[in-house]
């Protein structure tokens, strides 16, 4: 899977199918289930939005290939046995008492309206379709994705946009691998096998659980605490010039560069593993190194994503499984890499006994006074994340598949760089404030981690 923009891919034109969700129920679901503290927090963002007519158009978006003749029959089922298998996706959301209530609808409850849109006869046509389709989702009204496909002789583009209220990086693979494998299976004539899945809000309810007595003065608090404490904010601020103002928010670029091909990425990782840690590590320090060498200072502070799937219950589950936690390390002028990578590895391990209390829990307990009802963050926030797509299930059909995810963002205050890995290679899509200071510090970062990973190969850092 590679993250790109929907303007830099090359869809080609074709017949425009949709596939409409219904309600066949229309009053409520089978049964009340609580949601995630991600999923409060979003929701509430989207109806202060919407209320003072301030909204921010975004969307998560995604495409891939199917080879061959189509059979939208078996399409249509692959797409309904996908949102019938994942319960977080048959859901009607409803605020209630400052929180936000899931009605689950049962699986029958649900059912797929095909609509012929006709023909596109330019890839630029297609692209321009796809940017305002995929703005078809909105937090505060049901259903929560919109799925359609460019249908050509000899292959179609399956693409789905969905609310991240429903989703998160890591289940955009997840879905074209479920959707893909019945697709399969339907054309065959068969039924779909799949493993089996656990329910998003039963992960919500145990969530809930872990967090339900926390209190502000609350021991399990206290690595948050410490870790504002020397960073002098909740938010750890993006520490290099993007020449924004404060309060405003800025029209966004974004791109995808690669920084390393498959080959330069192996040799990476076997670097990382001969300095004693991970490739995740390793390019956690690269970042760090950059950001110092462009000016940034000799201890890293950010803000990283952790995946709470497990490799049990949850694992092969869509859903918004994220935690975000803070991480803080430093990053000496003169320092080597393996010493470097040690100081991440040791934040790392400290990082993960304390992933238990949630981001949004500690936001709410610990951000000072006038970040209490704060609906973003409140400035450019430094923030690493890094995903490996060779890891998630049916990477092993991608080169047929070609999945591509796309992230966008209409206005932003700051800037968010996500590296990923596939079997190309090493890349990185950004989203950033359109400012000219914004272009030059991006270029500028993104050439000295550039440097600095090829240095880590050639044992020259």
């Amino acid at each position: 899977m590679l993250q790109v923009s929907i303007d830099d891919t090359e869809v080609e034109p074709g017949h425009v199918y949709e596939w409409r969700l219904t309600n066949t129920r229309m009053h409520g679901g089978a049964g009340r289930r609580v949601t995630g503290y991600n999923q409060v927090k979003h929701f509430s963002v989207a109806q202060h939005t919407h209320e003072v007519g301030e909204d921010f158009p975004s969307y998560a978006a995604v495409t891939f290939d199917l080879p061959g003749p189509v059979d939208l029959d078996a399409l249509g089922a692959a797409l309904l046995h996908f949102l019938r298998r994942h319960e977080v996706l048959r859901c009607l959301y409803r605020p209630g008492a400052g929180d936000l209530i899931g009605e689950v609808l049962d699986p029958d409850d649900i059912e797929l309206k095909l609509v012929d849109k006709g023909r596109i006869d330019s890839a630029g046509e297609v692209r321009a379709y796809l940017h305002e389709f995929f703005q078809g989702v909105d937090a505060l009204r049901w259903p929560l994705i919109v799925m359609g496909a460019v249908v050509r002789e000899a292959s179609t583009t399956v693409h789905f946009s969905w609310e991240h209220l429903v989703t998160d990086g890591l289940s955009n693979p997840l879905a074209v691998r479920d959707i893909a494998t019945a697709y399969a299976a339907y054309t065959r004539g068969e039924q779909p096998e799949l493993p089996k899945v656990g329910s998003y809000l039963d992960f919500s309810h145990e969530e809930r659980q872990r967090n339900r007595d926390l209190r502000s003065d609350d021991e399990r608090l206290d690595h948050w605490r410490e870790f504002m404490s020397r960073s002098g904010d909740f938010f750890p601020r993006f520490p290099l010039d993007l020449g924004t103002e404060p309060g405003r928010f800025y029209p966004s670029v974004h791109d995808t560069v690669t920084l390393l091909d498959d080959v330069g990425t192996d040799a990476l990782e076997a670097s990382c593993q001969e300095a004693g840690g991970k490739l995740f590590e390793g390019l956690l320090a690269a970042v760090a190194v950059a950001i110092r060498e462009e000016g940034g200072p000799e201890v890293y502070r950010g803000l990283m994503p952790i995946n709470q799937r497990g490799r049990g219950t949850y694992a092969h589950s869509v859903g918004w499984f994220i935690n975000t936690m803070p991480i803080e390390f430093p990053v000496p002028q003169g320092a080597d890499f393996p010493e470097i990578l040690g100081h991440v590895h040791t934040a790392v391990t400290h990082q993960r006994r304390h992933t238990d209390v949630h981001f949004v829990q500690a936001w709410r307990l610990l951000a000072p006074t006038e970040y209490a009802a704060l609906h973003f963050w409140p400035h450019a926030v430094n923030f690493f994340s890094y995903s490996d797509y060779r890891r998630s299930p049916g990477s092993e059909h991608h080169a047929t598949w070609r999945p591509r995810l796309h992230a966008w963002l209409e206005r932003h205050n700051g800037i968010i760089l996500w590296l990923h890995r596939n079997d190309t290679g090493l890349h990185l899509n950004s989203v950033y404030v359109d400012t000219v200071q914004a272009r030059h510090t991006k270029t500028g970062l993104v050439s000295a981690l550039g440097r600095t990973l090829t240095n880590i190969v050639r044992s020259q850092y």
